[in-house]
């Protein structure tokens, strides 16, 4: 028996009926084709699926595609259409290119949604904010150091835009 879910990802309103066991990041992938949400550990612990819901970096394995009813969803797909992307990449995603964030990429988008939170709320982080808004989301191809580099140039980029 399926529940009626309405939300808005990326955007666009989506009306789905679920499985009121189907988790979010399922639902994002299977039934959206929004595969830039990563399915890693299903355990909440890598960080692979993190999306925003409602402005906040949530673990997508770890939310009932139900819990997400009425809420607004911003996956990876969805960044380049923010304010802060204006039509083009969003700033934490042009540091990840800039400063070489990523290696084989799986657990990036986790991480760019991570940092668009911190950023949304410290515009400023120090090296431990940054470090410790990221603790949740792990990559086992690089030593972090350009990952927080990536960070610092959007933060830098994003103070620059707002003078």
């Amino acid at each position: 028996m399926g529940v009626a879910i309405h939300l808005q990802v990326n955007g666009k309103s989506c009306q789905d009926e679920v499985e009121p066991r189907l988790l979010l990041v399922h639902y994002l992938r299977e039934h959206l084709g929004l595969t830039g949400t990563h399915v890693g550990c299903e355990t909440s612990l890598c960080g692979a699926c993190t999306v925003l819901v409602d402005g906040r970096a949530v673990k997508s394995c770890s939310m009932l595609a139900v819990q997400a009813d009425g809420a607004e969803i911003t996956t990876i797909e969805g960044l380049t259409s923010t304010p802060e992307a204006n039509g083009g990449l969003h700033p934490v995603q042009e540091g990840f290119w800039e400063k070489h964030g990523l290696q084989c990429g799986y657990c990036t988008p986790g991480m760019i949604l991570s940092a668009v939170e911190l950023l949304r709320e410290n515009p400023s982080p120090s090296d431990a904010q940054i470090r410790r808004a990221l603790a949740g989301n792990l990559c086992r191809c690089t030593g972090y150091q350009h990952i927080i580099e990536a960070v610092e140039y959007a933060a830098k980029k994003l103070r620059a835009r707002k003078r």
